[in-house]
């Protein structure tokens, strides 16, 4: 079967994580994303979520993480590209399990294609899309 650096079709990691109101605060702070909907709960009454959510990228950011620590840790996972569509706002307090699972592999040029979701806790999908990676090993 082929693999690049251990990683074969089929392959499957995640990573878990509580959303909480400091993990929206900081997020915003480094990205400079200071929508009101994620921080302002007056302002998050008017809009059609009712509440504060987090940012649809932290969700994102939770895939990431599954790509560069969970899916092949002996190597450096490479972003080439990301796909996202966003089906529920997640919330304070949402457990978010991000999941990736290896569709295609091009050993000759060590990408790989990956089914990427996120889930909360009820089991809802939040998040679908696909992601490219490199995968080169770590000498």
């Amino acid at each position: 079967m082929t693999d690049v650096c251990g990683v074969r079709v089929g392959d499957h990691a995640d990573f878990e994580k509580t959303v909480t109101a400091e993990d929206i605060q900081k997020f915003a702070e480094v990205t400079g994303d200071h929508n009101p909907l994620h921080s302002d709960a007056d302002y998050a009454k008017k809009t059609r979520f009712g509440e504060c959510i987090a940012h649809g990228m932290l969700s994102a950011g939770f895939i990431s993480a599954v790509l560069g620590t969970k899916l092949a840790p002996n190597a450096c996972a490479i972003y080439l590209s990301q796909t996202l569509r966003f089906l529920r706002p997640v919330k304070v307090g949402d457990t978010v399990r991000a999941t990736v699972e290896v569709k295609g592999i091009e050993p000759e040029k060590r990408m790989v294609t990956l089914e990427t979701e996120c889930f909360n806790q009820n089991g809802e999908a939040l998040v679908k899309g696909e992601a490219v990676i490199l995968l080169d090993p770590v000498n």
